[in-house]
């Protein structure tokens, strides 16, 4: 196989106010749009792509028409601090406030209207202690 492209396709209630969610918060701008499904691209990195869909639309088979769940999606920024300021101001729920990881993230963790999670990273220098014990 010689693949193309890759995305995520989240399975949602409602299309709209999810791509919207998306575009207003997260630099996104639809590609394609209907009332069931919207395709949506990165106005920073064209390569960035996330969809969404009708969960119990015909083109799902039966088996498979359900809401996204339990889902991680993680989006590297230029600066998590920055983001966490924004997106809290803007009143995105927070599930996990921004933090410093020994492994060498900074990162907070946001909600999308469904409940799918964004982890927002920005790269940053590993805690050398914690470098030295992984060699």
């Amino acid at each position: 196989m010689k693949m193309l492209n890759s995305y995520p396709l989240l399975q949602v209630d409602d299309v709209a106010a999810t791509a919207a969610f998306y575009q207003a918060h997260l630099g996104f701008a639809p590609v394609f749009e209907s009332d069931w499904y919207v395709h949506m691209r990165s106005s920073a990195r064209e390569h960035i792509e996330l969809a969404v869909i009708a969960y119990d639309h015909e083109t799902i088979p039966e088996a498979g028409r359900k809401r996204t769940s339990g889902l991680l999606l993680s989006f590297e920024v230029e600066d998590a601090a920055q983001e966490y300021e924004r997106l809290t101001e803007a009143g995105i729920p927070i599930a996990q406030p921004l933090r410093d990881e020994v492994f060498g993230q900074r990162h907070f963790i946001a909600s999308d209207p469904n409940g799918i999670l964004l982890d927002i990273i920005t790269p940053i220098e590993p805690d050398a202690a914690w470098l030295a014990s992984q060699q």
